[in-house]
């Protein structure tokens, strides 16, 4: 590999000029709610449990502190889940630590507290509550009748043995009184943690600034040691960059799904989130399993990943512009891998475990050409050359590799020379996964 200039000198950071990134004096904790709030969404299917025992691993492999594995006021299939997940963390001494999502009612804390016992694993219950004034209003709810769900709910928990989180449903459109009565009342009967919900995707970064220091402030008045959880909806397509805010406006943790998945159209995306905290400097996981993550989830789930999804969209590393392929094959010219997984690319492919693709198309040149026969082993000519140019002139589309292979094949049998199969097998064999 070639030496290359420091970064600094190759790539001016407008993101970290002037201030930078707000300083975290503890490291940001993930929640992840794929097989919980992600399987909210009514165009999913829900996995069957070989597969979210791989999603639970893989979670594991990427460094991701705790799951909602489950509602358990659901029905028998979600508790045998429940069951089945708690029992492979125990099993396998794992580091990631369960939790379940129940209403503030006994019925359903209770199958939690059973399998709690069952396993011997402190299950974090994520009690929760609506605490919008138009939710009230739905509800015939008054604040008092809320307070009294709450302190029973919580206290039952924890005289069970079980860590709480105490969760305000649509946090995000609630008067400051009710979270503060709310949020008062839970920590007073021994909540540990608070979450702050976007439960419809209303907010926006803004309001995020403004709620989050609202939040920090009434707990600092309890005089407790109790963590802020942020979970936020996509509705506005906000639901990534308002968890960031979330996070650099100073809450422990933050929700996200595989895909952003969920009700409607959606939560923060993990996979998206923890990319954008890894460019930025916040977290140093491994993410080389995250192709991996995003795979099992859309494939069991049955919700496919967009072309142009952010990173693992089919399109997301590949280029048939000539502009573009050239200065990535300059880079690959120079022998630095590095250089060319970031000239024409805001995410380093090689990050997670992939890789910059160049396909021959209308809006390609010869470097195209000549870079992707190189790849697949084909010495180029320039009547080869000249035939795949001209047959990527006449498409409206990009060529496919077949299509790209029959040309090579038809042009080296007209001068006499069939192209050597053995190096056409093994490139086959390599793209097929063989």
């Amino acid at each position: 590999m070639s030496e290359h200039p420091p970064t600094s000198e190759l790539v001016y950071d407008w993101n970290t000029a002037g201030n930078g990134y707000p300083h975290r004096e503890r490291a940001v904790e993930f929640d992840d709610e794929t097989l919980r709030d992600g399987l909210q969404s009514p165009s999913v299917r829900d996995p069957d449990i070989e597969t979210k025992l791989r999603l639970l691993h893989l979670m594991e492999r990427l460094g991701i502190h705790t799951l909602d594995i489950g509602l358990p006021g659901a029905g028998p299939r979600a508790r045998a889940d429940i069951l089945a997940l708690c029992e492979e963390i125990v099993r396998q001494k794992m580091r990631i630590t369960p939790n379940c999502a129940v209403r503030t009612v006994i019925s359903d804390i209770t199958p939690l507290v059973e399998i709690s016992q069952k396993t011997g694993l402190a299950i974090e219950a994520c009690a929760f509550i609506g605490s919008s004034p138009i939710r009230q209003f739905a509800e015939n709810w008054t604040l008092d009748h809320m307070l009294k769900l709450t302190e029973e709910a919580v206290g039952y928990a924890v005289a069970n043995g079980l860590p709480v989180m105490f969760v305000t449903e649509d946090t995000c459109r609630a008067t400051p009184d009710t979270i503060r009565r709310l949020f008062k009342s839970a920590i007073a009967a021994g909540a540990k943690r608070v979450c702050v919900c976007d439960t419809v995707g209303h907010i926006t970064p803004r309001g995020v600034r403004n709620l989050i220091p609202y939040v920090r402030q009434l707990i600092r008045e309890t005089g407790e040691d109790v963590k802020i959880d942020w979970h936020g909806h996509n509705d506005r397509g906000l639901g990534v960059i308002n968890t960031i805010t979330a996070m650099t406006s100073g809450v422990d943790r933050v929700h996200a799904t595989a895909l952003g998945i969920g009700e409607r159209v959606g939560n923060c995306s993990m996979d998206q989130l923890l990319i954008n905290l890894k460019l930025m400097g916040y977290i140093d996981n491994d993410l080389t399993p995250l192709a991996e993550y995003v795979e099992v989830a859309s494939e069991a789930t049955g919700v496919p990943v967009p072309i142009n999804y952010p990173v693992f969209g089919k399109d997301a590393f590949r280029t048939a512009t000539g502009v573009h392929a050239a200065a990535i094959i300059k880079a690959k010219k120079k022998g630095d891998d590095w250089l060319a997984d970031r000239v024409y690319s805001g995410v380093p492919a090689g990050m997670v475990g992939m890789r910059q693709q160049i396909e021959i198309g209308f809006m390609s040149g010869v470097s195209n050409i000549v870079y992707w026969l190189h790849e697949h082993g084909i010495e180029p000519n320039d009547h080869l050359v000249e035939e795949i140019f001209r047959a990527a002139k006449e498409r409206n589309r990009v060529l496919s590799d077949d299509e790209v292979l029959e040309i090579c094949k038809f042009t080296a049998a007209e001068a006499g020379q069939p192209l050597h199969l053995d190096t056409l097998g093994a490139w086959k064999k390599e793209v097929e996964g063989v």
